[in-house]
């Protein structure tokens, strides 16, 4: 596996979870912009933190699809196979469940990616 730029940051994902649920949502939007900024650093490709954020906020779902799409692009990079993809979007389908779901597949498979090209965990 070779990297391109900087190797991002592994976070826990129930802490992720509960710092956004005590935030009111705000904690989502650093977790946005921090991990598609990290991919962009590192691939050299996707939208990177500004953009992402700005679809964030203005065009909300679509994030659900972008986001695995890019996490799905670092392993297929990699020669790796890919855990989450645009599809794993449909997750938010599922009225409360499934924005959780979609969140600990795609916070998952990036951790684990990150963890195989060294990343540090916060």
């Amino acid at each position: 596996m070779t990297t391109a730029g900087p190797v991002g940051k592994q976070r826990s994902t129930g802490i992720a979870i509960l710092l956004a649920i005590v935030t009111l949502g705000i904690y989502a939007l650093v977790w946005t912009y921090s991990t598609a900024k990290e991919m962009k650093d590192h691939s050299g490709t996707g939208l990177g933190g500004g953009i992402a954020l700005l679809i964030y906020i203005l065009v909300s779902p679509a994030t659900f699809f972008i986001h695995p799409s890019e996490v799905a692009g670092l392993y297929r990079r990699a020669g790796q196979p890919e855990p989450v993809s645009a599809i794993t979007g449909l997750w938010i389908l599922l009225p409360l469940a499934g924005p959780i779901v979609w969140f600990v597949k795609v916070n998952g498979a990036l951790n684990t990616y990150w963890a195989n090209v060294g990343g540090r965990t916060v």
